[in-house]
């Protein structure tokens, strides 16, 4: 889900005349031959064409050919969200082109076929297009200077120059030419006049500056923005740290990445030299803020000024007319960046895509109406109505990583005169019922329902497994009426290294293989277990040895990096863990497996640790045998060591304080192997009886009592109550219900799992009260 800042609107119109004459009556009519336009700005191109008879079925725009031949700008990677076609007239075509890059200066042609394919035309020359950034150059003597706001070609729209001194506007003209005599520490910048959010980076010698891009920016909710940012400093001096922040803390500025809640949701994408620009990913309304940029030099300290972010999530606001149905809908934000595209939703069907944000049109009391932005459809708002029924989801397609925790967000509309009575989530129907997911083994305590009784229904479920993989839908029951939304397709996928080779070097291509991530996540990648690099691509080239191996994870999630592969041959080093967290019961035993490889070299020890041990090794960076450590003594013994290739950690008596990561390495002669990748994570836990809403127990209600643990036990294990010590029949699951709860309920309860009887919880006392008419009465045991 991303949203990149885009710059300005710079549209130009031109009416001067290109015309290219075809033959037999067909021809195509551009406004112009050459453009030249900023980078970061908005360009429109214009044609009208004509042709003898029939109808005309396909126009496109087009830079380039592939072997199917002329390739439409609306499916070429590279202006992928960045191009819309629209029909002006019968006969004319405008295309526009946001967010323009210098990659974009080219020729473009438009293209026209006839209704039975025979008869294609397309429009010659065709409109150069040329984009440009600005930049001040500088020429003259020590003081008496002339500036230049220069670019690559002649501005189209002769625009009016703005030119900066300082920070503050000095002039503006029709010339790019601007005279000064100024010290060394005075600095400047240029801008075009109503674009002066795409000022250049100011220049000068021995001045301190912070410029960005833009001052303001307003991005959607879920989406991800680049702050861009330029910084000068002292030739003289050298950058000693270079940071973001939001607000100081006493004297000092606050380090966005010291922020809890800012881990892995904030990439710091520039250097120490002078680029500052900071990527906010999975963007939250919290996010909204004054951002500034600091840095710190061997001799002084400089912040910039204020950045506003402001981010906003979709919402339809309705202006209606007292005399008739006629309303006008309006996609309410702050003014998005980048000038997008809005796409409106008629009863869930899209019925408009227009730059304008508004929208009219006559409505019945059931219509239902939404909005979204051009290539974040995904981000879209939820639906309005007055008496409609709907399930709006945040995304429809989910992709997440195994074991980790997804959120699918959702809300819902019904007619406000009805009241809810029975709201749930299912995958799959039970003759003409849907089965509540709560009610489905497999997925006690593995699923949340984070929603209410009134618009929200939003579910999470944790620690996700491949089986997961399904289509979701909420179904809710009201005093009037059943409804249930579309499905919502959740991908689960753990990450796989995909190599492609070269028959003739050893350059390869690495591929961090899933399903596109959701949350625009930034890749790690490992070389024999060390961190080589982070990226927002998948994708990773290095030239390799035989021995290298390689694996992947996603930045935030670390614990649950993809198995190591060897790129060539199967002779690589490798310790792999089958599972990447285990939960087990406190005063039980656990079997902790790894797998490894070592190649083609001899291995002379083995042993496990735990890196939270690290403290009491004789030496911090050299771990030590967990059978060695005094903390473990008689717990601990190794299974599996000679059957080669596998190793089990067995530790008995388990108690609360061995909940720690554990991991494998193997000694060679020459070295170690295993210790820099994440191994598994142990949970201890024991069990405790909850009461659900312990407040309200009263005789005829219906009760749920639930055997907790502080994570979810492997194997989906069979439960056992007990009431006053005795076992309860036909009882296996974690909840027990009472239904309806009576005065004979009354006493003490405890749980246990199965075939571990003696580690049941503490006992936990019911006391329930009676009601009668005229009085109460209540019963304790």
């Amino acid at each position: 889900m991303t949203l990149r800042t885009a710059g300005s609107v710079l549209v130009v119109f031109l009416w001067s005349v290109a015309v290219a004459l075809g033959q037999n009556g067909w021809s195509a009519t551009y406004s112009t031959q050459s453009i030249c336009t900023l980078k970061g700005s908005t360009v429109e191109l214009s044609c009208s064409y004509t042709y003898p008879s029939g109808t005309v079925t396909s126009t496109f725009w087009f830079t380039k050919n592939d072997a199917a031949g002329k390739v439409s700008l609306s499916d070429d990677p590279d202006y992928k969200g960045r191009v819309t076609y629209r029909k002006d007239k019968e006969n004319g075509h405008t295309l526009s082109i946001t967010d323009l890059r210098e990659s974009d200066s080219a020729t473009y042609k438009f293209r026209f076929t006839d209704k039975t394919g025979k008869w294609r035309y397309t429009g010659k020359p065709g409109v150069t297009l040329s984009v440009t950034d600005l930049q001040v150059k500088v020429t003259g003597g020590h003081q008496d200077k002339t500036l230049t706001c220069s670019t690559t070609c002649t501005l189209t729209d002769n625009p009016t120059y703005i030119w900066y001194k300082n920070g503050h506007k000095v002039k503006e003209d029709t010339s790019s030419l601007y005279s000064d005599s100024f010290s060394d520490a005075d600095s400047y910048s240029c801008a075009v006049k109503g674009h002066e959010d795409l000022r250049t980076p100011a220049v000068c010698k021995n001045c301190w500056s912070v410029t960005y891009t833009h001052q303001s920016i307003c991005a959607l909710k879920g989406s991800t923005v680049d702050i861009s940012c330029t910084y000068t400093y002292p030739s003289y001096h050298e950058i000693k740290q270079a940071f973001w922040f939001t607000k100081w803390s006493g004297k000092d500025a606050e380090d966005l990445n010291s922020l809890p809640g800012y881990e892995g949701h904030i990439e710091y994408l520039g250097d120490k030299k002078s680029d500052c620009t900071l990527r906010i990913t999975d963007l939250r309304l919290s996010d909204s803020a004054g951002y500034r940029f600091r840095f710190i030099t061997s001799g002084e300290k400089f912040a910039g000024s204020t950045f506003s972010l402001t981010v906003t999530d979709l919402q339809v606001k309705i202006t209606t007319s007292m005399f008739s149905r006629w309303v006008t809908l309006n996609c309410g934000t702050c003014t998005l960046t980048d000038n997008p595209t809005y796409i409106w939703y008629k009863n869930g069907h899209k019925v408009k895509e227009d730059p304008s944000s508004l929208y009219s049109d006559y409505i019945s009391d059931a219509d239902s109406y939404s909005c979204a932005v051009k290539g974040h459809e995904n981000l879209h708002s939820p639906a309005v109505c007055k008496n409609c029924w709907s399930v709006t989801y945040t995304h429809q397609s989910i992709c997440a990583l195994k074991g980790s925790t997804v959120d699918i967000s959702c809300s819902y509309t019904y007619p406000s005169y009805h009241e809810i009575k029975t709201a749930f989530w299912f995958t799959k129907w039970s003759g003409m019922d849907a089965e509540d997911l709560s009610s489905v083994p497999g997925y006690e305590g593995h699923i949340e329902y984070l929603g209410d009784k009134e618009s929200d229904c939003t579910l999470r479920i944790t620690n996700l497994r491949l089986s997961d993989s399904a289509g979701y839908r909420f179904r809710f029951i009201t005093s009037g009426g059943k409804f249930y939304g579309s499905p919502v397709s959740l991908t689960v996928t753990d990450l796989q290294v995909k190599i492609t080779t070269s028959m003739f070097s050893r350059w390869v291509t690495l591929n961090c293989g899933t399903c596109t991530l959701t949350d625009n996540p930034t890749y790690i990648w490992y070389r024999n277990g060390y961190k080589v690099k982070e990226d927002t691509s998948s994708l990773y080239s290095d030239y390799i040895s035989d021995a290298d191996s390689y694996s992947c994870a996603v930045k935030g999630h670390e614990n649950l990096h993809s198995p190591a592969v060897c790129v060539r041959g199967h002779n690589c080093w490798s310790v792999t863990y089958p599972h990447h967290g285990v939960c087990a019961l406190k005063g039980s035993s656990v079997d902790i497996s790894s797998t490894y490889d070592s190649g083609d070299a001899t291995i002379t020890s083995v042993l496990w640790f735990s890196p939270k041990r690290s403290a009491s090794w004789k030496d911090e960076l050299i771990p030590e045998d967990l059978n060695t450590d005094p903390g473990y003594a008689g717990r601990v013994e190794y299974a599996g060591e000679k059957e080669r290739g596998r190793s089990t950690l067995r530790i008995t008596d388990l108690r609360e304080e061995d909940s720690a990561e554990y991991k494998f390495i193997f000694n060679t002669e020459t070295s170690g192997w295993g210790y820099s990748f994440p191994g598994t994570t142990l949970t201890v836990t024991g069990l405790q009886v909850r009461i659900k809403d312990p407040t309200n127990i009263i005789e005829g209600k219906c009760l749920c009592l639930f055997c907790e643990s502080i994570c979810l036990l492997q194997d989906n294990p069979s439960y056992i109550w007990y009431k006053n010590g005795q076992r309860l029949i036909r009882h296996e699951t974690k909840y027990l219900y009472l239904k309806p709860v009576s005065s004979e309920d009354t006493g003490r309860y405890s749980c246990a799992v199965e075939n571990h009887e003696d580690l049941h919880s503490p006992e936990e006392t019911l006391t329930v009260t009676c009601e009668y008419v005229g009085y109460n009465s209540t019963t304790t045991h």
